[in-house]
């Protein structure tokens, strides 16, 4: 990994990378905006037309939706083959579901001079959740998109994830739906399934919110559609930023980077350090590990955007951190608290050796689901609060009406707004 520790050398990297784009963006926009077009036009003719063309040449129409016996199927070969997994899957559900249940939002009310305010907290009717398939499975993903949903009351989660070339979905994915409850399930995967799910088709339905990792396909078609329907958010590459003092487990370090940089080849492995000799252990135990495993994708990942930023003091490492806003971020050392109360902008905060970034994406309980590409300085992870709604709630008395509305109608009048004044003084002749 490439040590930087000049500081001419540590500035030109954080400027740089807070430019970040994906290769071939306008290329794969005008792809997108085609498969769009076609299923809001097409609907379910489309859908399969491009199920067929990038996942399974022969899948028919009514194999699209998966039958409750082929989950229940799913979920009983995992627990006869290995019911350690059904266990793993069932103990995660707890911790998340858990934790989530700690985010609930209540409606809340209060009287002034006989007037009643304030907000109604519904949850949403129906969420799409896209969990990728094919050649892998996440029932990770499953998990971490539909346990907030269902702890803020959705009535309907949807899944959408592509079938491999024999019809089939992952019986990992299936059983950790069964496990979750999810409502309907559908073998489409890429930007087809995100235009189903915001359009509707004859047998997808429309929903009201889409979530859920993706691949650029997937990642454009939620932002373009954003507005028809809402997203969590347009995930990019994954990250990880480890600070470290000298106190730090080097092959722990390089492990926790190496975790991260086998998700893409444009993953970002970042450790910032007061310690020259940590730095260098780390790196040759990167190496180590990456001829061990030979990983095609965490090598390139680690070759592209492995960085080893050594600082004088870990305030620095802290102002680094505030500026990238890293999705995932370990600290490692032994004056933990000092550093934390100086973090602003991360997407999940690890503390200690014993809290790897891994722990967190599949047993901990906080969601998986989180800010990249530096957009934790404003976003926040998926949570029970993304799939509720509110409402205002305004019940005036005459008592307050007359006390505040030639208040009203000086402003609507200074805004030019006169129904808007007029609305007000009608009332007002009346008394």
């Amino acid at each position: 990994m490439r040590i930087l520790n000049s500081k001419k050398q540590i500035e030109n990297y954080v400027e740089m990378g807070l430019i970040r784009k994906w290769e071939n963006e306008e290329e794969i926009e005008k792809k997108v905006r085609k498969i769009i077009s076609d299923v809001k036009e097409k609907k379910d003719e489309a859908v399969l037309y491009y199920t067929r063309l990038f996942d399974c040449n022969n899948i028919c129409l009514d194999e699209l939706q998966v039958p409750q016996e082929e989950i229940e199927r799913a979920y009983f070969e995992c627990e006869r083959e290995d019911k350690d997994f059904i266990d793993a899957l069932n103990t995660a559900y707890k911790n998340i579901y858990e934790y989530h249940m700690r985010q609930k939002e209540e409606s809340w009310f209060y009287i002034k001079n006989g007037s009643l305010l304030g907000q109604i907290i519904k949850p949403l009717e129906k969420v799409g959740i896209y969990v990728p398939g094919g050649k892998g499975a996440y029932p990770s993903t499953v998990l971490m998109n539909s346990v907030p949903a269902k702890v803020a009351g959705v009535e309907k989660v949807i899944m959408v994830t592509p079938p491999d070339k024999n019809k089939s979905i992952s019986k990992y994915t299936l059983a950790a739906a069964k496990i979750c409850g999810i409502d309907k399930i559908y073998k489409v995967g890429g930007a087809q399934a995100i235009a189903a799910l915001a359009f509707g088709t004859q047998i997808i339905p429309k929903v009201d919110k889409i979530v859920g990792p993706g691949n650029i396909y997937v990642a454009t078609a939620k932002k373009l559609l954003f507005g028809y329907v809402d997203i969590d958010s347009v995930a990019g590459p994954s990250e990880v930023m480890v600070i470290a003092d000298e106190s730090a487990n080097p092959k722990y370090i390089a492990a926790d980077l190496l975790s991260q940089a086998e998700h893409d080849p444009m993953a970002r492995c970042i450790l910032v350090t007061t310690s020259l000799q940590v730095a260098q252990e780390v790196s040759k135990n990167v190496e180590k590990m990456l001829a061990r495993f030979e990983n095609s994708v965490a090598f390139e990942s680690i070759e592209k955007n492995g960085v080893i930023i050594v600082v004088d003091h870990l305030f620095e490492a802290a102002e680094i951190a505030n500026i990238i806003a890293p999705e995932h971020l370990e600290i490692c050392c032994n004056d933990t608290e000092k550093v934390l109360f100086k973090i602003k902008n991360a997407g999940a905060i690890f503390i200690g050796e014993y809290s790897p970034e891994p722990i967190g994406d599949y047993i901990a309980g906080p969601n998986h689901v989180l800010p990249t590409s530096g957009t934790a300085s404003f976003f926040s992870p998926l949570g029970v609060y993304d799939f509720v709604k509110r409402m205002s709630l305004i019940k005036y008395s005459k008592e307050q009406f007359l006390i505040d509305a030639p208040h009203a109608i000086n402003i609507a009048q200074k805004e030019g707004f006169l129904f808007h004044a007029n609305s007000l003084k009608v009332r007002l002749e009346n008394v």
